[in-house]
């Protein structure tokens, strides 16, 4: 009876240290377990945070990109341009390399993320560089614009001084011009007296006065004298009598040698008619140094 107690109580020893080995190991098992829990949710936060700030990343590169597209509208300057244009393909490229890599992969995020600091720092340069050359331009334009104001100006009072010269010379011209005044025209007729009728006109005596004028200049002038019919048609005696007035050449009726001297001059010179004439209102015009100087009508019945 005294063995079988003793064989049972080693059995109970040998059971409770079975089921203490149980529990520690359903305990160990468990500790296993809640730490493979743990680091599976901690890594599953670990991706979601490295795909925010991969996602973070590719919005960063890609605003890059366009502010480089923005940058070159505002620059004029070639040689920047190009180095803006390198500076985007670069931030292309690594965008490119970032859409590529995966969210678990932290070193080439911190690498891409590091990139995009450096980025960021030549950016701010390439921005101070535009600002101050603009600067500079806006400088410079106001300086041109200051300049060709200046010259504009210039231009215009040099333009009223000319106006006024030429305007002073026309006046001088016109004051050294010669001017005929009281034209009188006597038909004649074969007897030399005055003709009463068309008909009986043989010649014209054509007289008029030559005023005086100290500012005209001394010399023998050409008076150029015309004699026109009802119908516009001028007497001539050849058609190669000509004279140039205002870029035209028109004939003449009688050609007049004088010395002038600025004192006043009587002048009379004749036409003979061999010409059919007819009734109506006949002119006579008078014209010296290319200019009218005088005109009178008269009428033959």
């Amino acid at each position: 009876m005294q063995q079988l107690i003793t064989l049972l109580l080693i059995m109970n020893k040998k059971s409770i240290g079975i089921i203490v080995a149980f529990g520690v190991l359903v305990v160990a098992i468990l500790s296993v377990a809640y730490l493979l829990y743990t680091e599976k949710q901690t890594n599953k936060e670990l991706v979601q945070e490295f795909s925010l700030e991969k996602e973070d990343l590719e919005n960063e590169y890609t605003r890059f990109a366009t502010q480089y597209d923005e940058l070159k509208l505002t620059v004029s300057n070639d040689s920047l341009a190009g180095l803006l244009n390198q500076e985007q393909v670069k931030v292309q490229r690594l965008l490119e390399e970032l859409r590529t890599v995966k969210s678990s992969n932290a070193t080439e995020i911190r690498r891409l993320k590091n990139e995009l600091a450096s980025l960021r720092k030549v950016m701010i340069s390439y921005i101070n560089q535009i600002d101050s050359l603009n600067r500079l331009t806006a400088q410079q334009k106001q300086v041109i614009a200051e300049v060709t104001q200046k010259y504009n100006d210039a231009s215009r009072q040099i333009s009223n001084l000319s106006e006024e010269k030429s305007q002073l010379n026309k006046k001088v011209t016109l004051a050294a011009q010669l001017d005929a005044t009281n034209i009188w025209v006597e038909p004649k007729n074969k007897r030399d007296k005055q003709a009463k009728k068309v008909k009986d006109v043989v010649k014209f005596n054509i007289g008029f006065t030559i005023v005086k004028n100290i500012t005209a200049e001394a010399g023998e002038r050409t008076l150029y004298i015309r004699i026109t019919k009802p119908d516009n048609d001028v007497l001539t005696k050849s058609s190669s009598n000509t004279f140039t007035y205002e870029n035209r050449t028109l004939n003449y009726s009688i050609k007049k040698y004088i010395e002038y001297n600025g004192e006043e001059q009587q002048i009379v010179v004749y036409w003979n008619v061999e010409e059919f004439l007819y009734a109506g209102n006949y002119r006579v015009d008078i014209f010296a140094d290319g200019t009218l100087i005088g005109s009178q009508r008269f009428a033959l019945e």
